[in-house]
């Protein structure tokens, strides 16, 4: 009896995001294309999708020829190519129209992309829907993605359900994204048998990180259950907070009996290089060393270990406001890894009363967000749920779809009382079509829609970003950027400025004054904008200004543009420490915010 086989994906693009914020330029990745196809053991290639095409409009370059260049080397040699897209937010952070997601998967596969690996943060079958007919519309093979994650309600009958809806729409493979790598291998294992029981033609890719170490386990049950491709990376991005190793999969897969391909370890060896030269090169300036760490404490917490960079920075901002409140209140200071335990246990808490909404981007950030200011707001003797920002209760309230779970009585009567309506009509009905809008603009810019209107479609995906890149402003800053990053590299230790900053104000009197002060963060690395178009450095709001929850009360001038400055509260400034012009980091205090009553 012939052996199954069990077929690999390098997932070349996540490897890199889910490492730093860039990408290879496509230059890099041409070169590193050939000795991949020689490796000989990859079926499938991931090339593009997430956040690939943002970051060569940040680099200043064309994202459709970096598409083109990149896909067609593997084309020739018969390998497929994936994207990775949102559902409903399809490319980006945040939802897009129905006409502007069809255009995408028809772009894309023109451009040499073969199959669409789509998922909804919240696994609602209706945002998948629009990915599976587009994609077929588009000519794309439609492999839908379940969030995958570990609660009570996630269960093998809750994913099989959203299985059936899509399989009835068209679909035509299952992957597992098991983003934080937190499914439990026997779980996955026999969702797969499931699956393939009752869906036989059905082909079922498997996608685990291993942050918290589960996903080789899980690889091993899901290939027994009947799982047909998995996704490995390679060194010296493999393991850590990424993904395992194909080297070693490979073994243990061919050690249980399965047949797999040979790996050309010459060519293997000659990816690893060029892609430690990738690093070397200047990609390395924005990897976190701490990606190359496993963690089990991410098991409880349940969050994406990609998180954990911004997820200290926010920690840090918030540790000298916690602890002034700590000294006034009589209790001792926390440091900084009690405080990251505090925050893990209150994301246990928190998920659940929001309906546990699967901890991937952006919702994951929804819930550690909300987590982190009910641990500010209860350290300053305050109840749970005081802040929740306009997004997260977008979330809750149904605007961006189905949450899996019931939410807690406490959040509906919170809703009720704030006279907040909740949402039960299909999502993508909320954002209409916006391709004439933006061909009328390129018209008015003089910019041609591009070969097979994939300029149209790039511009309608990432409005700002194109802007930036059509004006070589983008280019402009990512080279400023990088020649920072090189000068403060090469400098003597001494004077290496740190990667997060001490505030440059006496953080204790502000929060020592107005203990029920929140503070208003920059939320990335830049330059402090509070007016446009002002050169004077006292340019600030004044203090006793009355501020909106969510509503911007400044800006920081970034790297791919301009980021808003967001009081997580209503309520007015009652104190101002950021300079118009000057230089922030992410996480960095600019102002304090006390709430309406007070």
């Amino acid at each position: 009896m012939a052996k199954r086989e069990i077929k690999f994906s390098l997932v070349y693009r996540d490897m890199w995001q889910s490492s730093g914020k860039y990408v290879p330029r496509v230059d890099q990745l041409v070169e590193v294309a050939p000795p991949i196809i020689e490796m000989g053991c990859f079926d499938r290639i991931e090339t593009n999708g997430g956040a690939f095409e943002q970051v060569n409009l940040l680099f200043g370059e064309n994202p459709n020829k970096a598409v083109r260049a990149w896909t067609a080397p593997f084309h020739k040699a018969g390998i497929e190519t994936h994207m990775l897209e949102r559902g409903l937010n399809a490319l980006r952070m945040n939802p897009v129209p129905k006409d502007v997601r069809d255009l995408m998967f028809k772009v894309k596969k023109i451009q040499g992309t073969d199959i669409a690996r789509s998922f909804c943060g919240l696994n609602d079958h209706r945002n998948l829907r629009g990915s599976v007919e587009g994609a077929k519309k588009g000519g794309m093979i439609s492999q839908v993605a379940l969030s995958i994650t570990h609660s009570p309600v996630h269960t093998v009958a809750y994913y099989m359900d959203i299985v059936d809806k899509v399989v009835g729409y068209g679909c035509d493979e299952i992957c597992l994204k098991d983003m934080a790598g937190i499914g439990r291998p026997s779980v996955l294992g026999e969702l797969v048998a499931s699956i393939k029981k009752k869906y036989p033609h059905i082909k079922v890719q498997y996608h685990g990180h291993t942050g918290p170490g589960f996903s080789p386990a899980s690889m091993l049950e899901v290939a027994r259950a009947g799982a047909d491709y998995l996704d490995v990376a390679v060194e010296p991005l493999s393991w850590g907070k990424v993904h395992p190793d194909v080297i070693t999969i490979r073994e243990m897969m061919k050690a249980d009996g399965f047949a797999v391909k040979d790996i050309n370890m010459d060519a293997y060896m000659e990816v690893r290089r060029l892609t430690q030269k990738f690093i070397d090169d200047f990609l390395g300036y924005w990897i976190n060393p701490s990606n190359a760490k496993m963690s089990s404490l991410l098991v409880g917490c349940g969050l994406p270990g990609g998180m954990m960079g911004s997820m200290m920075a926010d920690l840090k901002g918030f540790q000298g406001a916690i602890n002034a409140a700590q000294r006034a209140h009589g209790r001792p200071e926390m440091s900084l890894d009690t405080l990251m335990v505090k925050l893990f246990e209150e994301v246990e808490y928190v998920w659940p009363r929001l309906g546990y909404p699967p901890l991937v981007t952006p919702f994951s950030q929804y819930v550690k967000n909300t987590a982190l200011m009910n641990l500010f707001n209860m350290l300053n003797d305050k109840p749970r749920w005081t802040t929740i920002d306009k997004d997260t209760w977008g979330m809750i309230l149904g605007h961006m779809g189905q949450l899996p779970g019931p939410l807690a009585p406490e959040i509906i009567e919170l809703a009720k009382e704030k006279g907040l309506e909740f949402s039960t009509g299909n999502p993508q009905d909320n954002y209409p079509d916006e391709l004439p809008k933006f061909r009328a603009m390129m018209q008015e810019e003089g910019w041609d829609v591009g070969e097979d209107e994939e300029e149209l479609f790039e511009f309608a995906m990432h409005e700002r970003q194109y802007r930036d890149y059509r004006s070589g402003l983008a280019k402009e800053r990512f080279n400023a950027e990088l020649k920072d990053l090189k000068a403060k590299a090469n400098a003597p230790i001494e004077v290496v400025r740190p990667v997060v900053e001490m505030p440059k104000f006496d953080i204790d009197k502000y929060v020592e004054k107005y203990p029920d002060a929140v503070p208003v963060q920059a939320p990335v690395k830049g330059q402090l904008i509070w007016e446009h178009d002002v050169d004077d450095a006292s340019a600030a709001p004044v203090v006793g200004t009355k501020v909106e929850a969510g509503v911007p009360v400044g800006y920081v001038q970034c790297y791919y543009g301009m980021e808003p400055l967001v009081s997580a509260i209503d309520g007015r400034i009652v104190a101002v420490t950021g300079k118009q012009g000057e230089s922030v980091v992410k996480g960095e205090i600019v102002a304090f915010v006390v709430p309406s009553k007070a």
